[in-house]
Parts: structure tokens; C-alpha cells; sequence
């Protein structure tokens, strides 16, 4: 049965789970786990998103994210492509390193925002990767030591969190660490790990509760939310796709990126269009024909009646656009 697309929402807020392939180790020691954490807080900031909670495990990590306006892409597509590029390099291996695509559940924040942080933080210490709280409180790869002020990690939303317990900070880090100690003892949460329904409604017993009712009910196992909540999501996500679905004003599309790529390249348009291979036009050509390609999903026919150039010169321009883009990208460790 093929995957669900992924939910993405800007501004929601999403529990992450990125899983290493066939369950191998995804850090082989604090030097990557440090790289993972430095690239993560870089384009968390980038993209104008917001991280609460996260945790690194030994072939996993969770993450509770809240998108910014590009949505969770913008942070995850470049993160992990940059760390399995970092980490292949480093320890002289081949191949994918991450199981599929994360995984992404777009979480309602009320009732559920306190428990995933709870949740999330805990699972060094349900693994055994430290051996009781007071050990969790200095543990530099969770969150958790941020907000016992052991660990400074800067692009965190600290904030947010603990005015949910207090006004005054340091009364609200002492209730937050009730909060998550009274959570050792509490076991799994089935609303929190189980699916669909399961998920939505907190456990199958709930779930057979309100079909006996007779009350109509509504899940979807990307989402962490009441059936009112997941009815809402799926509307908004209708919207999106029509929106999407409407075809987009090419022409006007293809001159504002023509314009803005020759004024950024100081050349005019009448250089580009009239086909002069120049090494500045030539650059402003392969960066129209690229936009235009992954902006605008235009086709090389299409794009070529705008940049002096025939069908296969703008496919041989944008490849070597896409093969810059990898390189910058391997260069940047």
C-alpha cells in the first residue's frame, strides 16, 4: 500500500522521528552528534522555526518542531541530506543513511504540546542511555539539560515552554521538572505512540467507547489530534492542493524570475534573451533556468523561448546548476 503524503501546515506544530537504515547507529560518537545538533539549530533559524523539545538516540532522534512560513521541509530535506553526505565522508561509507523519509505527525497543541515535550525528553532515560533523572538533568543530547540550565543551546525555544508552568523562570523550570519526574512512573502513552484512532482518541478502550456511542469519529494516523482536529487539518490540506491545482500565471512567473536573476547578475535582459554566452550571462541563464524548472515546474521548451537558448542548452544549464548545488552542499562541511 503506498505511503500517505506527509502533512505540512506552516506554522503546526509536528512531532519529528528521523530512523537510521536498518537500524544502524546514526552517530558514531559526540563529534557527530554535535554536527547534527550545530546544522539542526542553523536551519531551524533559517526556515523561522520554532524547536521545543529533541532528543538523540543511538539510531533515532525525535524532534518537536513548530514550521515556519516555508513549512517542515525547509528544515528536515536540508538537514538530513547534509548530514548523510557529513557522516558518509567522515567514516568512508556509501549509500543511504536514513530509513525512508522521516516521520511526521501534525500534532494538536492542546491537550497534547506538554506531554510530547514530557515525552520526547524522557526517552534517553526509558532506553537506558542514562540511568535515572538526576543523570537525564546533565545529559548534553536531549533537551532536557536546556531547560535545567546544564546545557546551553541556543536556537531552542525554551521560553515558550516553561510559561507554560510559571511566570517567574526559575519557579517554572522547578514545576517543568515535576512535571517530566512525575512522567518516569507513567509509562507509555498510547495516544502519543499508538495510530489513527488509536492515537486520536488515546487508546483502543476510548476508541470503543464512542463507536458504541454511536458518535461519529474521524483519525488519521499522521495526525495527534480530536476528531473535530483532524477534520480541520484535512479541510485546511484541501485548500492547499486547490490552490496548488490552480494553473499558475507562467508568463508573468517567468519575467519576474528573468528580471530579479538578471538584476542580482548585472546583466540586462536583452543580453540573456539574445542568446550571448558571456560568463556572467551564462550564470544568470543557468539560475533562471533552474527557478523556472523547480519554482515554476516548467518545462526546458518553455524556459527556452525566454533565455535565447535552445531545448537541450537549458537542460545541459540546468544540470550543471543542480550539480553546483551538490557541491556547495558537500563543500559546506
Amino acid at each position: 500500500m503506498p505511503r500517505r503524503a506527509r502533512l505540512d501546515i506552516p506554522g503546526a506544530l509536528h512531532h519529528i522521528m528521523i530512523r537510521a537504515i536498518e537500524g544502524r547507529d546514526l552517530f558514531a560518537d559526540d563529534h557527530d552528534r554535535q554536527q547534527f545538533v550545530n546544522k539542526l539549530g542553523e536551519y531551524v533559524l533559517a526556515a523561522g522555526a520554532s524547536l521545543y523539545a529533541w532528543a538523540l538516540m543511538k539510531n533515532h532522534v525525535h524532534l518537536l518542531l513548530r514550521s515556519g512560513p516555508s513549512g517542515m521541509p525547509a528544515v528536515l530535506r536540508k538537514l538530513l541530506t547534509w548530514y548523510a553526505l557529513y557522516f558518509n565522508k567522515r567514516h568512508r561509507r556509501t549509500g543511504h543513511l536514513f530509513q525512508n523519509r522521516y516521520k511526521s505527525i501534525l500534532c494538536e497543541e492542546e491537550p497534547y504540546f506538554l506531554s510530547l515535550v514530557r515525552y520526547i525528553h524522557l526517552n534517553p532515560l526509558r532506553v537506558g542511555a542514562v540511568d535515572d533523572l538526576r543523570s537525564l538533568d546533565r545529559y548534553r543530547w536531549c533537551g532536557h539539560a536546556v531547560f535545567m540550565a546544564h546545557s546551553s543551546v541556543a536556537f531552542m525555544d525554551t521560553g515558550y515552554v516553561l510559561k507554560q508552568f510559571g511566570k517567574a523562570e526559575q519557579d517554572a523550570r522547578r514545576a517543568y521538572r515535576r512535571f517530566v519526574a512525575a512522567g518516569v512512573t507513567a509509562g507509555r502513552n498510547p495516544e502519543l505512540v499508538g495510530g489513527g484512532l488509536v492515537r486520536s482518541m488515546g487508546g483502543w478502550s476510548q476508541v470503543r467507547a464512542v463507536r458504541q456511542s454511536k458518535e461519529r469519529i474521524k483519525g488519521d494516523e499522521r495526525i495527534l489530534g480530536s476528531s473535530s482536529f483532524v477534520l480541520q487539518v484535512l479541510s485546511e490540506i484541501t485548500v492547499q492542493q486547490r490552490r496548488q491545482l490552480r494553473p499558475p500565471k507562467v508568463e508573468v512567473g517567468i519575467e519576474n524570475v528573468v528580471n530579479e536573476e538578471c538584476r542580482k547578475g548585472h546583466v540586462s535582459v536583452i543580453e540573456l534573451e539574445s542568446g550571448i554566452k558571456r560568463r556572467g550571462v551564462c550564470a544568470v541563464r543557468e539560475a533562471v533556468a533552474l527557478r523556472c524548472a523547480r519554482e515554476l515546474g516548467l518545462s526546458a521548451a518553455e524556459i527556452a523561448r525566454h533565455v535565447g537558448v535552445n531545448t537541450s542548452a537549458v537542460t545541459r544549464a540546468i544540470n550543471r546548476a543542480v550539480r553546483k548545488t551538490e557541491q556547495s552542499a558537500r563543500k559546506e562541511y
